[in-house]
């Protein structure tokens, strides 16, 4: 029973291996503890290198701004980052299209450096037959403003990718929410959402490319996403990363 622990922790980042019977946290776990947090607390306030995601993309990307002015004012002010800039609804071209793929920091500038050029490729090659418009980088955003940057464009599809909340496991977490018709306002109710893609036990990127062009593919012959679609999608389970 001694190797419990330690068996235990080898199926998962979290922590599970810290000494049940009491006494001062050993010296590695608090020092293990404090880097988490740190890594944490850089996802939130770190800036995503967006000239590094347009160089990985192989093409400029279509770069706006939330209301949000300032990391400060969107940590305070959560509608503020659902609303583009006055200046960035003015920037956006009305290019009629089948899927707008729009890319904002949310709370993981790391997860986005790390995981969106590489997923937002795999979902171009896998969507080859239909009419993509330019990618959108969206700087101090959240989940809702996809919505309006997709209508505006005259999508018929939106894929948000956005950095997950960070947590003392995983701090580079991707996270997709798809919508049928975008437009603003559109309830949480009538999204989809494929989380955790990251490669610390989450969601691979092969993995997350698969499950999320199943779901525009299914959304588009069923005409619906959120709670009408359901994922029935062939199991990812043995592409997840290790």
């Amino acid at each position: 029973m001694t190797d419990l622990p330690a068996r235990l922790g080898a199926l998962t980042p979290a922590r599970v291996r810290l000494d049940p019977r009491g006494g001062p946290t050993p010296l590695p776990a608090v020092l293990d503890f404090q880097e988490s947090h740190a890594r944490a607390r850089a996802a939130i306030h770190g800036r995503v290198d967006w000239t590094a995601v347009e160089t990985a993309l192989g093409a400029p990307g279509l770069r706006l701004h939330s209301r949000a002015a300032t990391r400060a004012e969107y940590l305070r002010r959560p509608d503020f980052g659902r609303l583009l800039a006055p200046e960035a609804e003015e920037a956006i071209p009305h290019t009629p299209c089948d899927l707008a793929i729009v890319i904002a920091d949310g709370l993981s500038a790391s997860a986005v450096n790390t995981h969106a050029a590489a997923l937002c490729r795999g979902l171009m090659a896998a969507l080859p037959d239909l009419r993509l418009g330019p990618v959108a980088l969206v700087e101090q955003g959240r989940v809702a403003i996809g919505d309006e940057v997709a209508f505006r464009m005259g999508a018929a599809f939106c894929v948000m990718l956005i950095g997950e909340r960070p947590g003392l496991s995983v701090s580079d977490s991707l996270g997709a929410y798809l919508t049928l018709n975008p437009r603003p306002g559109t309830p949480d109710s009538l999204r989809n959402c494929v989380s955790n893609i990251h490669g610390r036990g989450g969601l691979s990127i092969e993995a997350a490319v698969s499950k999320i062009a199943w779901l525009i593919r299914e959304g588009r012959r069923i005409r619906a996403t959120g709670v009408r679609l359901k994922d029935d999608s062939p199991d990812p389970l043995p592409s997840l990363s290790r």
